[in-house]
């Protein structure tokens, strides 16, 4: 009896290996990109004689995308199966990653960093719905593969500045596009050997409220990336605000009476995934803002090759892969609050810590805040997914991956539009941008945890 109890252990293992190793390589990629394009700024500034508001608008047109149609794309997963929406994903976001690579000036690159995040808004609901109905039955196994799972996105998007200074030196910025290549065809062929997931063929398209939800958000980012530019009285700017403000009004009264929304409202009677999807929000917008301008600081202040402000930005890949395989084994002694409030508060120091930042700073005072902010990060992302999937039906898990990753996504492209607005202006402004960046992150993390000590039941 032996034998066949080892050879089930084993093969129950290699499964779960699978299934994380292949869905993982959907976050690896996407959020690859997010952060691996940060330091190839002025390289692609110097290429295409790009100014600041285009170099943000190369970053956001991505997160953008991905953000507008990860709710439609969480819906898709539940009707069309997310295996089949995971493989289209790997495929489009392959095709885009080649026409970033070879794109001839900034519009050009622009369009497909759009046809990424459309890649990307298919791959990460699907991923996380692959995740959430394979392990269903297993609470303790469905966190460790989460854990595994955002782990390997939060070594990318760690890695990304690291392999981009790397692959700029070796060969040019072009590089850290066709890097995705490798990865999407791995996972599109993997992916043929997932298993069939759920579906739901009733379920229809709420069109009216992709459209309306698409519109609020890319007018509300324009608005903030163009107000350096044109000025607040500029009636572009603060029209573009006050309409995203009536078409997010208008949004919300679609999805009321939509027979399938895209964003079920019911999902936000729950206080858990209320202040779940308020967590995701603040740790986006302050991470991807912050290493946005943190780009900028070490390449336009500092003064590092692309190489040497790579390696600076080691430290955050180090913090990142201790503090996830750490967040797993908490969540399985103590559930996931605990670890959540461990991480803000470790998350707040780092970025207080970022204060120090001048236009002379040495390397060694920066280690602190960026060995520190990861760590945080690290800690609060796996039991914050974890805990929304928990609270959803799994039937549901795809749409609520998606409102999760959605506002994610959208906060995120906000805090570059934010902060890079701060940054611009020469090195004294990137420097007061830095410590405003720092004082607002540290500020929602803090909030944050209140909210979380007072309403998050563990789960």
């Amino acid at each position: 009896m032996e034998k066949p109890v080892k050879s089930a252990v084993a093969k129950n293992t290699l499964s779960f290996a699978f299934v994380v190793g292949t869905t993982s390589l959907a976050f690896v990629v996407s959020q690859l990109d997010v952060s691996i394009v940060n330091i190839a700024l002025p390289q692609i500034s110097k290429s295409f004689t790009a100014d600041i508001s285009e170099l943000q608008w190369i970053v956001d047109a991505y997160t953008i995308a991905f953000a507008v149609l990860m709710l439609s794309a969480g819906g898709m997963g539940d009707l069309l199966g997310s295996k089949r929406l995971f493989t289209i994903g790997m495929i489009v976001f392959g095709i885009a990653s080649a026409g970033c690579g070879l794109s001839w000036n900034a519009i050009s690159l622009i369009s497909f960093r759009v046809l990424q995040g459309i890649g990307a808004a298919t791959m990460i609901p699907s991923s996380l719905s692959i995740l959430n109905q394979s392990f269903a039955h297993d609470n303790v196994k469905r966190g460790h593969a989460v854990a595994l799972w955002t782990a390997a996105g939060g070594l990318s998007i760690a890695a990304g500045p690291v392999l981009g200074g790397l692959l700029i030196h070796i060969s040019n910025w072009r590089m850290i596009f066709f890097v995705n290549i490798p990865f999407c065809l791995a996972g599109i062929l993997l992916s043929f050997k997932l298993k069939e997931s759920q579906r739901h063929p009733n379920k229809g398209f709420d069109i009216p409220g992709q459209l309306t939800w698409m519109v609020t958000l890319t007018a509300l980012i324009a608005a903030i990336i163009e107000w350096h530019h044109l000025g607040f009285n500029n009636p572009i700017i603060y029209g573009g605000l006050i309409f995203s403000a009536i078409m997010l009004v208008i949004f919300l009264l679609i999805e009321r009476k939509a027979i399938t929304p895209i964003l079920p409202l019911d999902l936000f009677s729950s206080a858990n995934f209320n202040v779940l999807i308020w967590l995701g929000i603040v740790l986006n917008g302050s991470y991807y803002g912050t290493v946005f301008v943190l780009s900028l600081y070490m390449q336009d202040v500092l003064r590092y090759s692309s190489l040497a402000a790579g390696m600076a930005f080691l430290p955050l890949t180090t913090g990142f892969i201790i503090s996830n395989l750490i967040s797993s084994k908490l969540m399985a002694k103590y559930g996931t609050r605990i670890p959540i409030l461990l991480g803000l508060s470790i998350g707040t120091a780092g970025f207080l810590a970022l204060l120090i930042a001048r236009v002379d700073t040495p390397y060694w005072q920066l280690f602190i805040p960026f060995i520190t902010i990861p760590l945080g990060m690290g800690l609060a992302v796996p039991p914050m997914t974890t805990s929304i999937l928990a609270n959803v039906a799994k039937t549901r898990s795809g749409t609520a991956s998606a409102i999760l990753n959605t506002t994610r996504q959208a906060a995120g492209a906000i805090g570059v539009a934010v902060f890079g607005t701060m940054a611009n202006g020469g090195a004294v402004a990137i420097v007061h941008a830095i410590g405003m960046s720092a004082l607002i992150s540290a500020g929602g993390l803090i909030c944050s945890a209140l909210l979380i000590f007072r309403y998050l039941r563990t789960t």
